[in-house]
């Protein structure tokens, strides 16, 4: 049973686009929740979690502060101790910075004892990163300041939203492999 759905922003839509399924629900083509006609960027998704992701790293970094650490340091500085990033590449690679900055970076948390560099004897061009033993202890701290910066965010939602937050946001993350 086919019929006719126009809204003022879909009026490239025509009555074949449309179809009724047997339960009596529309059903459109692939899903579309954005065009140019309804776009406004503070309720973009992208808008949304950038901004989020902003609100958590001031907090973060206002805790890290006790231990002199900013949300740039502190993420390469956990990637390397759970094996995440052995140099400079992989590191920018999993943080998504490009790979002047986090050496840049590499040299502040060298600077600071936290890390040291080491050539690889089989390969002299690449550069294995590792803690120091006082990278190690700030390592150890990160993990406890970052769950309770998340908490102070996460406060009044239930479980179940910030399972199916999480959920959400990884469906995002696979829409861009599929």
């Amino acid at each position: 049973m086919m019929i006719n759905k126009t809204t003022p922003f879909d009026s490239d839509l025509n009555s074949s686009d449309v179809e009724v399924n047997d339960a009596g629900l529309a059903a459109v083509g692939p899903l579309e929740f954005y065009n140019g006609h309804n776009y406004v960027i503070e309720e973009s998704i992208g808008y949304l979690i950038k901004h989020a992701q902003l609100a958590l790293n001031r907090t973060i970094d206002t805790k890290m502060a006790g231990i002199d650490l900013t949300a740039l340091q502190w993420a390469p500085l956990l990637l390397i101790a759970h094996g995440k990033g052995r140099t400079a590449a992989e590191l920018s690679r999993c943080s998504g910075v490009d790979t002047s900055t986090m050496t840049r970076m590499l040299d502040r948390l060298e600077s600071k004892g936290l890390i040291c560099r080491n050539r690889c004897e089989k390969d002299r061009r690449i550069i294995y990163l590792e803690l120091t033993d006082t990278g190690k202890e700030f390592a150890a701290k990160v993990p406890y300041v970052i769950a309770e910066s998340f908490n102070h965010h996460l406060r009044g939602f239930t479980n179940e939203e910030v399972n199916t937050l999480k959920s959400l946001l990884r469906r995002i993350k696979a829409n861009e492999e599929s």
